[in-house]
C-alpha cells in the first residue's frame, strides 16, 4: 500500500542541491525514512529542453514510486517549474514541490507584498514563482534575478568567500533597490549561502528558505493525511545517484552536515 505510514518519503533533484531539503526533513521529521534520487549523470537540467526535462522527471518519479514512497517531493526548482503537473498526473501519492512551498512562505513573510526571487536562469525565466505567488496574491510585486554563479560557488565550498560575497552584492543590488521585504532563495543550493545573503540583504529583508518551507509543508501534509510514521527507531536514508558517487558523497556531506551513507548507483 502506498499510504502505509511506515513507507518512506521520496525526494528528487537533478543533482545534489535537493539534499538541503533532505537535511531540513531530517531535522523536522527525524523518524521518517527518506529515499533520495539525484540525477548526477545528467545534471544540469537548465540547459535541456522542456520535453527532455519532463521525460527525465517522469522517469525518476516512477523509480521512487516503485520503492513505495508515501509522498513525492520535487526538490529541484527547474523540474518543478517544468514538470510538476506531469508528476502529479502520474502519481498515486501526494506531490509537493519547492516552488509552491516557497511561494506560500514568501507571502506569509511579506508585509509590503514586494517580494524578491533569486534562482537559476531557467527557474527565473520560467516565471514559475511569480505565477505561483500571483495565483494567491495578484497584487504582489515580484522582482526576479538569475544568479548563475551561486551553484558552482556553493559546490566549491565558498560559502563565505570574498568572491561569493562580491557576487551576491552585485546580483542583489537591483533587487534590493526595489525595496523588497522578503527574498525567496529559489534554488536548493542557496540555503547554504543563507548567513551571507542575510548580511548582504540586511535586517529588513526576510529570507525564505525553500528547504525549510518544504519541510514544514511536508510535516503539515503528513499530519493532514495521518501518515506520520508511528516508529521511533532510527530512520533509514537511501541515496540514489546516476554517476560519480564519490563526488556526490563529498559535496553531499557538506549539504547534509553529516556523514552520507547508503549511496547507490542507478544505471538506466
Amino acid at each position: 500500500m502506498y499510504n502505509d505510514p511506515e513507507n518512506p518519503i521520496g525526494v528528487f533533484d537533478s543533482g545534489v542541491g535537493g539534499l538541503t531539503v533532505v537535511r531540513a526533513l531530517m531535522e523536522r521529521l527525524p523518524f521518517e525514512h527518506i529515499q533520495y534520487f539525484g540525477d548526477t549523470a545528467r545534471v544540469p537540467y537548465g540547459v535541456k529542453s522542456v520535453e527532455t526535462i519532463a521525460h527525465y522527471t517522469t522517469q525518476i518519479a516512477q523509480f521512487l514510486l516503485e520503492r513505495r514512497v508515501k509522498v513525492l517531493i520535487i526538490a529541484c526548482n527547474t523540474m518543478a517549474a517544468v514538470a510538476a503537473g506531469v508528476v502529479r498526473d502520474l502519481s498515486p501519492v501526494p506531490v509537493l514541490d519547492v516552488i509552491e512551498a516557497g511561494a506560500l512562505s514568501a507571502l506569509a513573510a511579506t508585509k509590503t507584498r514586494r517580494i524578491g526571487v533569486i534562482g537559476t536562469p531557467t527557474t527565473v525565466n520560467s516565471n514559475a514563482y511569480a505565477r505561483a505567488i500571483h495565483e494567491i496574491e495578484p497584487e504582489a510585486r515580484i522582482v526576479s534575478q538569475a544568479c548563475p554563479l551561486f551553484v558552482p560557488l556553493v559546490e566549491e565550498g565558498w560559502l563565505d568567500h570574498p568572491v561569493t560575497r562580491l557576487t551576491a552584492q552585485e546580483y542583489l543590488r537591483g533587487v534590493l533597490a526595489e525595496r523588497i521585504d522578503s527574498l525567496v532563495l529559489g534554488c536548493t543550493h542557496y540555503p547554504l549561502l543563507k548567513p551571507m545573503l542575510a548580511e548582504v540583504a540586511g535586517p529588513g529583508v526576510a529570507l525564505v528558505d525553500s528547504a525549510e518551507a518544504m519541510a514544514e509543508r511536508t510535516a503539515a501534509l503528513l499530519t493532514d493525511l495521518d501518515l506520520h510514521t508511528p516508529s521511533r527507531r532510527p530512520a533509514d536514508y537511501h541515496f540514489h545517484v546516476t554517476d560519480v558517487p564519490l563526488r556526490f558523497q563529498t559535496i553531499g556531506e557538506r549539504f547534509l552536515g553529516r556523514s552520507l551513507n547508503n549511496v547507490h548507483v542507478v544505471k538506466w
